[in-house]
């Protein structure tokens, strides 16, 4: 399903993703070693064991990540110009190997682009819970959207 263009969202609009992901080592591993983060907490199960969350602690960025990208389906794919930044970004809860995630995302402000009248920000908040019904992110993101072109 394509995403929605700046003049199809409205503020208080809200989408509860279909897809669900359960986190593996592999992904945790693989992204925590491509973005060089030789963070022990990520990466060594026996250092993790004398910790206070006495196992592997999945990559926050990676938690972000899968967040925004389990989103695009619904919201910005195929309609979207560029991601312009993040106002706020929150762990609440960690995040471990195996644990399922779910997205929900609310549309928060609605702006009219002012150097381009084809263009328009939105403003998301996306929050990511585990199977326990614990937000482990929540993130205000501003994206730069197209808007519907008008039938000629």
């Amino acid at each position: 399903m394509p995403g929605l263009y700046f003049d199809e969202f409205e503020v208080g609009q809200q989408f509860d993703h279909p897809i669900r992901r359960t986190v593996t080592e592999t992904d945790n591993l693989l992204f925590t070693t491509m973005t060089h983060n030789p963070a022990a907490i990520h990466l060594d199960a026996e250092y993790c064991k004398n910790t206070e969350f006495g196992q592997i602690l999945v990559n926050s960025m990676f938690t972000l990540a899968l967040t925004v990208g389990i989103s695009v389906g619904d919201t910005t794919l195929g309609t979207t110009v560029a991601n312009l930044g993040f106002s706020s970004v929150v762990f609440p809860n960690p995040v471990f190997l195996g644990d399922t995630l779910r997205v929900l995302t609310q549309v928060k402000e609605l702006r009219e682009s002012r150097s381009d009248d084809s263009l328009g920000i939105v403003t998301f908040e996306h929050k990511a819970f585990n199977q326990h019904d614990q937000a482990v992110v929540i993130c205000t993101r501003a994206a730069l959207m197209h808007k519907r072109k008008p039938e000629a």
